[in-house]
């Protein structure tokens, strides 16, 4: 029986570590977790905020999820999504959720991410 998503992974390309950081962390303001040392081998890094975990895996021939992409529920997605704006990501938004505000943006790689919040019938966040 299925209880709760762990984690979603992410690929990302060889190298590419300290921008991940610079994006899940300073833009997304997520934290920083630490992998267990035998996985650190293998590169790549792991964030979180709150419930939500994303791993970014390191894969040789890599292309990034132009389609496919975790769809992360927020608050506030007005300042969050001027928030990742001023920080130079992409905000690209998308009103064809009926219920929802949402956005996309891209990670430094070039993956996308889904941003959503649902809204009341007034329109207004819920």
């Amino acid at each position: 029986m299925l209880t709760a998503v762990d984690h979603v992974q992410l690929a990302a390309p060889p190298g590419s570590e300290d921008m991940l950081r610079a994006y899940y962390v300073d833009v997304l303001g997520m934290t920083e977790t630490p992998k267990p040392p035998v996985l650190a081998a293998r590169g790549g890094c792991w964030f979180e905020a709150g419930a939500v975990r994303l791993h970014l895996g390191i894969e040789i021939d890599f292309r990034p999820a132009k389609k496919a992409h975790p769809g992360l529920r927020v608050t506030g997605i007005e300042a969050y999504a001027a928030r990742l704006a001023a920080l130079g990501a992409t905000v690209t938004w998308d009103d064809a959720f009926p219920g929802h505000r949402r956005f996309y943006s891209e990670d430094p790689v070039g993956n996308r991410l889904e941003f959503l919040e649902a809204v009341r019938p007034s329109g207004r966040e819920a």
